[in-house]
């Protein structure tokens, strides 16, 4: 069977593109597979992560986020112009390759991938969730566009062969549409790590963007009471736009002490076994996949019921802890509930492990299998 999926870039370490590194090297592990991934925005850098030599890879050099803070007119105009463009590229890519299945993992090329008529089957992945275009609450020119696309993607979904979304939630927000199937990201296997179950660290993972609301969580981190922070800190690891701007809050907080933020690792199952718990402040996601690794590691969750995942995942007060969307003093006191109470972490530690049970690697994979051969039958 001969796949191709279709992604912006691989070259940042961002939880999509593990989740599709993994996708990959199960499917060249099994054999029988034909796999080329497609990118947008490449520009000749190497993959962060380390991709099988199975696996083919063609850019086709459009690059949409060179118009990252343009002015909105200009921004709107380049859009047009380069996805007319990238129509052109990927269908005569499309049609030279002749694949059983394409997956496009949103949203560059969603509008008009099922219109390309190579004899494929075509499946869209949506990593975010049904309000992702909403969550910045541009305004103008820009946020007229936000709703209109929002809009849009409600016609657009129903054009796919299969449309799949990783979250129940996610799910009843997109109605009852007769090609929608949800499969979750899974829990990989976990390398043999020692966790330090006496950790006094917090750690949270993830770009430092607006998505990822750490600056929620350094004003959290603040508001903890000092004796109850002693001996402990909190590692941010990430990069992004953001960095420079977050650094400078934590200065502003005066917790330089006790709060850092650190450059991404490719060993970030070495720094949650040696964590208490994990933080997660996003303002939205389409499905946490941090949070599944650190529980499969072992560790609690602090959590913002942000839309989606939270609440299909943890169970609150058993392997984690829900508070209010936005509510700054009631993570900042879930935090500091798990910090004061050891027994507590240790209870929440054992059940979270048994995350890997529903979101183990090789059950999500056969549903994707599944999916794929019933497409192909």
């Amino acid at each position: 069977m001969k796949l191709i999926y279709c992604i912006a870039s691989v070259y940042n370490p961002g939880g999509m593109e593990r989740v599709l590194l993994n996708k990959l090297r199960w499917f060249a592990a099994q054999g029988g597979y034909e796999l080329l991934l497609v990118t947008t925005d490449q520009q000749g850098r190497p993959p962060f992560y380390a991709f099988p030599e199975e696996v083919r890879m063609i850019d086709l050099d459009i690059n949409y986020s060179v118009d990252n803070g343009s002015p909105a007119l200009q921004k709107i105009v380049s859009y047009f112009r380069k996805r007319r463009l990238h129509r052109e590229r990927l269908s005569a890519l499309l049609m030279q390759e002749r694949a059983d299945i394409v997956v496009s993992l949103y949203p560059s090329e969603s509008s008009f991938i099922p219109d390309i008529r190579d004899g494929s089957r075509k499946v869209l992945e949506l990593h975010l969730n049904k309000f992702f275009r909403l969550q910045y609450g541009r305004k103008g020119l820009l946020g007229l566009a936000d709703r209109f696309r929002s809009w849009q993607d409600e016609r657009i979904v129903r054009r796919f062969d299969k449309f799949v979304v990783l979250t129940e939630e996610d799910a009843r927000y997109w109605g009852n549409l007769p090609n929608l199937a949800v499969i979750p990201n899974a829990a990989l296997q976990i390398p043999q790590v020692t966790r330090e179950e006496q950790s006094r660290r917090v750690i949270a993972v993830g770009r430092l963007d607006y998505q990822k609301g750490f600056d929620r969580l350094i004003d959290a981190w603040a508001r903890i009471p000092s004796a109850v922070r002693e001996g402990w800190r909190l590692d941010i690891f990430g990069q992004g736009e953001w960095e420079t701007m977050l650094r400078e809050r934590i200065a502003a907080h005066g917790i330089e002490d006790s709060a850092r933020i650190n450059a991404p690792t490719k060993q970030i199952f070495d720094e949650y076994a040696t964590s208490a718990f994990l933080v997660m402040s996003s303002h939205y996601e389409g499905f946490p996949m941090v949070m599944i690794e650190a529980m499969a590691c072992g560790l609690p969750v602090v959590s913002f019921g942000f839309k989606c995942g939270p609440r299909d995942i943890i169970r609150e007060g058993g392997n984690g802890l829900v508070v209010p969307e936005g509510d700054v003093p009631a993570l900042a006191s879930a935090m500091a509930r798990l910090m004061s109470d050891d027994a507590l972490r240790e209870r929440m530690s054992q059940e979270a492990r048994q995350v890997v049970e529903t979101y183990s690697e090789e059950n999500v994979m056969q549903q994707w299998k599944q999916c794929f051969d019933s497409l192909t039958a």
